[in-house]
């Protein structure tokens, strides 16, 4: 298959729900195949909406969604992204993790053999292999947050959306998610309230506010922004103000 230069095209997107409108405004946005682009931005500026729209799973008001060249078509399943949501439990659904990674290699067909390499696969990935038999609900959040992942790079999507991937985790599993994160080479979109999450993960950032884009540029320059961020009621993180203090001192 030949090689497209945007896995993510957004063009003029626009879209509202019956009680809210205007949640996206005109958002226009490209992502390149091997970014590992943040987003960021207070509640309720449209993130999670972005993302169920680049999923196909909510329909554009206005605008259009294109996916590896091609059009996203609300509804219809694509294989090529998935999305790792932000409360795991509302994607394990199955009696133990190995069912559960399993579950759309089943649905789209695979043969047995297939499905037990892919699901083997990316369980190792994930350092999730121990837990191959043991119920999901059972696991803890970091357990739960690194099956999920499983069970959506075991389709082998060229993209991965990640809504909020480390809320809740405590700082080990957080440690364990980051390590995995900057070694897988999927094109990434990041959610995230966690900036360091983002500085560490990301080489790129979006900053989000009331349902427009306000800036695009790499993790650092964006926010050691003092009034950029805080415009936006958001913080400088910690690690680039302490830089900023120990370089100002010298």
């Amino acid at each position: 298959m030949a090689c497209c230069n945007s896995a993510l095209t957004v063009s003029n997107l626009c879209f509202g729900y019956p009680d809210q409108p205007d949640v996206l405004q005109s958002v226009n946005l490209e992502v390149k195949p091997g970014d590992r682009l943040g987003i960021i931005g207070n509640n309720g500026c449209g993130k999670t909406t972005l993302f169920l729209l680049l999923s196909g799973i909510l329909t554009p008001d206005v605008g259009h969604i294109e996916l590896m060249g091609q059009p996203v078509v609300p509804g219809q399943f694509r294989p090529e992204v998935g999305m790792v949501f932000q409360n795991p439990d509302d994607q394990l659904i199955s009696a133990s993790v190995w069912e559960d990674v399993a579950f759309g290699l089943e649905n789209l067909g695979f043969t047995p053999e297939q499905i037990d390499r892919r699901v083997a696969e990316a369980l190792t990935l994930t350092g999730t292999q121990d837990l191959a038999q043991r119920p999901p609900h059972h696991l803890s959040g970091g357990e739960k947050r690194m099956v999920a992942i499983a069970g959506v790079i075991a389709m082998r999507p060229q993209v991965v959306i990640y809504d909020e991937p480390s809320a809740n985790l405590d700082l080990r599993a957080r440690r364990r998610l980051i390590c995995f994160l900057q070694q897988a080479p999927d094109t990434m979109v990041i959610a995230s309230h966690d900036l360091e999450f983002v500085l560490e993960v990301c080489d790129r950032t979006v900053l989000m506010n009331d349902g427009t884009l306000i800036a695009d540029a790499p993790p650092r320059d964006l926010l050691s922004n003092t009034a950029l961020m805080q415009a936006h009621g958001l913080e400088v993180p910690y690690s680039l103000r302490t830089v900023s203090t120990s370089q100002s001192a010298l």
